[in-house]
C-alpha cells in the first residue's frame, strides 16, 4: 500500500513536469529566432578587403576643415530633425523602463464610506433598527488591493522584448539621422566652396574679356576690327557677368540651406576654406560588407524592428491561451467610523485565484496574431532590403571615387593646356597673328573647364561624405 502511494506520487511529479516542460516549449516558440541576411564577402570596387574602416573615426577626426568642423556643431546642437529623434528616443527610454515592471504585482490602497437608507418595512431594515437603533447602514473601510497575473506564455517577457527592442531601434534611428545631417551640412559646405571658386573663376574671366574688349575697341576705331568682332567680343564677356549674379544667387541659397539645417534662420556663412586647399583623401577604408550589419545605424534599425515584430508574435500568440490571475486584499471594516482601527477586531482579507480564456473573441484574437505574423514577415523583408540598399550604397560611393579621381586628373590637364592655349592665343592676337574668334573661343573653352574642374573637385569631395555616411559614421 505504501508503495503504491509512493508511485502515485512519482508520477504526479513527472505528469507536472511535463506539463512545466511545455508551457516552457510553447513560451519559447513564439520568439523565434531571425536568421541575419547574407553579404558578399567584399565590396565592388573595394581595393582590398580588410576590417579597416573610416566608420569608427569620428566626425571630428575625418573632416579637417575648422569652418566646417563649426557648422556641424551649431546643426547637432539646434537641428529640429535631430532633437524630435531624440524626443523619440526619450519616449521608448520611458517606455521600456515601465515594461521592466510587467511581472510586479499591482498594489493599490483604497479607502470607502458609504451609508445606505433601509426600509423599515425590509427584513434588513428591521434588523438594523433592532440592533443600532437606526434606520440606515453605514460602512468604512480602508486597506490594499493587491493583482498578478502569471506569465505562463511568456506574453509579460516579450512585453519587455518588444519594449527593449523599440527603445534600441529609436536609439539607431538617432544616429542615423545624425549621420544624415552630418553628410548633408558636409556637402552643402562643399557646394558652398564649389561656388565661391566658380564664382572667383567668372570674375577672373570677367577681367580678361575686358581687356579683349578694350583690344577689339582699339582696333574697330582704327579700322583694323569689324563691327562683328566688336559685337562678338562683347557677347563673349557677357556671358561671365551673367554668370557672376546667378553665381551670387546660388550663393545665397546655399546658405540659406545651411542654415535650415543648423535650426537658425538664413544668414551668411563666414568661411575662409577654399576649394582647391582642401586634399582629398586617398586612403579610404571601406571594411567588408559585413560590418554594415554591427556599424550601419539602419541597418540596424531594421533588424531591431524585426525584433520587436518577433516579439509582437509573442504577445498576440500568449494572448490565444488562458490567464491565471491572483489578487488579494486586505484592511480595516467597520460600520462605525470610531471602530474602523479597532484592532484586531475590524482587520480583514481575502485571497482569489481565477483563470480566463478567450471564447467569443477568439476569432479576433486569432486574426491580430495572424496579422502579427505577416508584420514580422514584412519586418524581415524590410530588413534585408535596407541591407541591400546599404551596400549597393557603399559600392556606388567607391565607383565615384574611382572614376571621379580619373575625370579629375583629365579634367586638371585639361584646364592646364587651355589655360596655356589662351596665353598664346592673347599674345598672338595682339600681334596680329590671331583673330578675334580664337581669342573668345579659348576664353570660352576655359571658363567652361575651370568651371567643370571645381565641380569634380566638390562631386569628389561629395563622394567621400557620402562614403563615410554609408559605412554608418558620423554619429561618433
Amino acid at each position: 500500500m505504501h508503495t503504491n502511494h509512493k508511485s502515485l506520487n512519482m508520477k504526479k511529479y513527472l505528469n507536472s513536469i511535463k506539463i512545466l516542460l511545455l508551457l516552457l516549449l510553447v513560451s519559447a516558440s513564439a520568439f523565434a529566432q531571425q536568421e541575419k541576411p547574407t553579404v558578399p564577402d567584399v565590396f565592388r570596387h573595394a581595393v582590398a578587403a580588410d576590417t579597416a574602416n573610416i566608420a569608427d573615426i569620428q566626425w571630428k577626426d575625418f573632416f579637417a576643415e575648422k569652418d566646417l568642423d563649426t557648422l556641424i556643431e551649431t546643426a547637432l546642437a539646434k537641428n529640429n530633425d535631430l532633437e524630435i529623434a531624440q524626443k523619440n528616443l526619450e519616449i521608448a527610454n520611458l517606455q521600456f523602463r515601465q515594461a521592466k515592471w510587467g511581472n510586479v504585482p499591482q498594489l493599490n490602497a483604497f479607502g470607502n464610506a458609504s451609508t445606505t437608507r433601509l426600509s423599515e418595512n425590509s427584513l434588513n431594515g428591521r434588523n438594523t433598527q433592532q440592533f443600532t437603533g437606526q434606520h440606515h447602514l453605514d460602512d468604512f473601510s480602508t486597506g490594499l488591493n493587491l493583482s498578478w497575473e502569471a506569465d505562463i506564455w511568456g506574453k509579460i517577457r516579450n512585453r519587455k522584448r518588444s519594449a527593449r527592442a523599440n527603445y534600441e531601434q529609436s536609439a539607431e534611428i538617432r544616429k542615423a539621422v545624425q549621420t544624415a545631417l552630418v553628410a548633408n551640412v558636409s556637402k552643402g559646405f562643399y557646394d558652398l566652396l564649389m561656388l565661391d571658386a566658380q564664382l572667383q573663376v567668372a570674375k577672373e574671366t570677367l577681367k580678361l574679356n575686358d581687356s579683349t574688349v578694350f583690344i577689339v575697341n582699339l582696333q574697330y576705331e582704327s579700322g583694323q576690327a569689324t563691327q562683328l568682332a566688336k559685337q562678338q567680343t562683347q557677347a563673349q564677356r557677357l556671358v561671365a557677368a551673367q554668370l557672376i549674379p546667378l553665381l551670387e544667387q546660388h550663393i545665397v541659397l546655399q546658405e540659406n540651406a545651411l542654415s535650415l539645417l543648423s535650426g537658425g534662420f538664413p544668414d551668411a556663412k563666414a568661411r575662409t576654406s577654399r576649394l582647391d586647399a582642401i586634399e582629398v583623401k586617398s586612403d579610404l577604408s571601406a571594411g567588408i560588407p559585413a560590418q554594415l550589419l554591427s556599424k550601419r545605424p539602419d541597418v540596424k534599425a531594421a533588424e531591431l524592428a524585426l525584433q520587436a515584430a518577433n516579439a509582437n508574435v509573442g504577445i498576440a500568440k500568449a494572448s490565444l491561451y488562458p490567464s491565471i490571475n491572483i489578487t488579494a486584499s486586505g484592511g480595516v471594516n467597520a460600520f462605525e467610523a470610531d471602530k474602523l482601527f479597532n484592532l484586531p477586531a475590524s482587520l480583514f482579507g481575502t485571497v482569489a485565484g481565477g483563470i480566463v480564456a478567450p471564447l467569443l473573441n477568439g476569432k479576433r484574437l486569432r486574426t491580430q496574431y495572424e496579422v502579427a505574423k505577416l508584420q514580422r514577415d514584412q519586418a524581415g523583408i524590410e530588413f534585408r532590403q535596407t541591407v541591400l540598399v546599404a551596400v549597393g550604397e557603399v559600392a556606388n560611393a567607391l565607383a565615384q571615387i574611382e572614376h571621379q579621381r580619373l575625370q579629375f586628373e583629365a579634367a586638371a590637364e585639361r584646364e592646364k593646356t587651355l589655360r596655356s592655349a589662351i596665353d598664346n592665343a592673347s599674345l598672338l592676337f595682339k600681334n596680329g597673328m590671331a583673330n578675334y574668334l580664337e581669342v573668345i573661343i579659348a576664353q570660352r573653352n576655359l571658363l567652361d573647364a575651370q568651371l567643370e574642374l571645381a565641380r569634380i573637385k566638390k562631386e569628389r569631395l561629395s563622394s567621400e561624405v557620402e562614403l563615410y555616411r554609408a559605412l554608418g559614421g558620423g554619429w561618433q
